[in-house]
């Protein structure tokens, strides 16, 4: 079976530039891709990403107190803003977040006067002259080395981490609270939010996602299986169980059902890139909120709404409960989400219009354009629909990211990841 994979990648994150491509699987590896330059013989090759270096982030560990397996499966990474030469990224496992430092070498030096070609020390009594160490071209070595390693921090499995706008602190998220990190500081937190009632009986919602605001360093929003975000303000209170805002859409009562709690559950939540709207994923929709607006979001789209009444066999087989994310393109103009049968979808906000593509080997040859699918729903069907009942509930895409500034997306289906890039048109259809 395929979910027992190491190989299955478990999340996809573009650094700032668009320059590297981070993906993280279950067997705790983080590989990253780095785009090729631009040559002027073959426009039609920018753009491709190869590998630029993979490592092992996290191993599986033991919890002897409460003899509980760690599994080693990466659930996030966040790019550091580029300070210097190097790179920087956090990844994070269920407990465990690691700084890495990605680091270029193309020069070694040689001609030290107490060390021979080896490495080894030198007879002292041999050295007679001194030369100046020079340093010499070698083949490009990218090294990656452990800078910090924040443990200790979570009871529970950490679902989020993102990094501050002041590029000194960053927030993990488990499902109860949220701690805030000095990016030097590896051996405590500050707890900036905590939902654990006194009785664990008493638990009614979880954290399922968190992420700070791109330009005001003191405002962070979090998610909840309940169906609400709440946007904090650290400058009100140290612990911000205090919302400063709360973003929830009163139910439909008509709509009401067995699984309405389930599927009101977000499981993703991004500002978008001016930081005026937030972008949120629950199980059939995606919704765009004003910050400005509290009462209900401004848009809302159906990613798949023909799986409405098919609730209770995605109960059965345990695909309700999967955690679908959700991208901005650069400009805050088209939205992108993932869905089933290697689906995802895009919705322009200008024009409304909205298309479904395909991520798979078949569709998927190199520089072939992309058909939009239609999944039909029992009636007519037109040639090369889709029927509901014929779509492939294995084959999930999870896990979605956009280009910062151009129309290059990543796409994980399960264990392949694919990169698509529109080549014509300034905004993706």
């Amino acid at each position: 079976r395929l979910s027992i994979s190491s190989d299955i990648i478990s999340t996809v994150e573009f650094n700032h530039t668009g320059e590297l491509l981070a993906t993280g699987d279950k067997g705790g590896r983080v590989v990253i891709f780095q785009r090729e330059p631009e040559s002027k013989n073959e426009p039609y090759n920018q753009g491709e990403y190869n590998v630029y270096s993979t490592f092992q982030s996290h191993e599986p560990e033991f919890d002897y107190l409460k003899s509980l397996e760690i599994e080693e499966k990466i659930n996030k990474i966040k790019w550091l803003p580029q300070q210097n030469a190097a790179h920087s990224l956090l990844s994070t496992n269920d407990k465990t977040i690691k700084l890495w430092k990605v680091t270029e070498r193309d020069k070694r030096p040689e001609g030290y006067n107490l060390k021979d070609e080896e490495g080894k020390l030198k007879d002292l009594s041999t050295v007679t002259s001194l030369q100046v160490p020079v340093l010499k071209p070698m083949d490009l070595m990218v090294e990656v080395t452990p800078r910090r390693i924040f443990a200790n921090g979570h009871t529970y499995h950490v679902n989020s981490i993102s990094v501050n706008s002041d590029c000194e602190t960053y927030m993990s998220a488990d499902d109860l609270r949220i701690n805030l990190w000095h990016l030097a500081i590896t051996d405590r937190s500050f707890n900036i939010v905590d939902i654990k009632p006194a009785n664990m009986e008493d638990l009614t919602e979880v954290i399922t996602a968190s992420e700070f605001h791109p330009h005001h360093c003191n405002l962070f929003v979090y998610s909840s299986s309940k169906g609400s975000l709440r946007l904090c303000d650290m400058r009100a209170s140290a612990l911000c169980d205090k919302h400063s805002k709360l973003f929830e859409e009163p139910e439909d009562p008509s709509n009401r059902s067995f699984f309405s709690e389930i599927i009101s559950s977000v499981s993703d939540v991004k500002f978008s890139h001016s930081g005026r709207y937030m972008l949120t994923r629950d199980y059939l929709t995606v919704k765009v909120w004003d910050l400005n607006m509290e009462t209900k979001p401004i848009e809302t789209y159906q990613v798949h709404d023909y799986l409405r009444s098919k609730l209770c066999s995605l109960y059965e087989n345990d695909c309700i409960f999967d955690k679908f994310e959700c991208a901005w393109n650069g400009s805050d103009s088209v939205i992108m989400t993932g869905a089933y049968n290697n689906f995802f979808r895009m919705f322009d906000r200008n024009t409304k219009r909205d298309v479904t593509l395909e991520a798979s080997r078949e569709s998927s040859k190199p520089r072939a354009i992309l058909k939009p699918r239609r999944v039909c729903v029992g009636g007519k069907r037109r040639k090369d629909d889709i029927s509901v009942d014929s779509l492939d509930f294995t084959k999930k895409i999870l896990h979605t990211a956009w280009h910062p500034t151009e129309n290059i997306i990543a796409i994980a289906a399960t264990n392949n990841l694919y990169i698509f890039q529109d080549k014509v048109n300034s905004e993706m259809h």
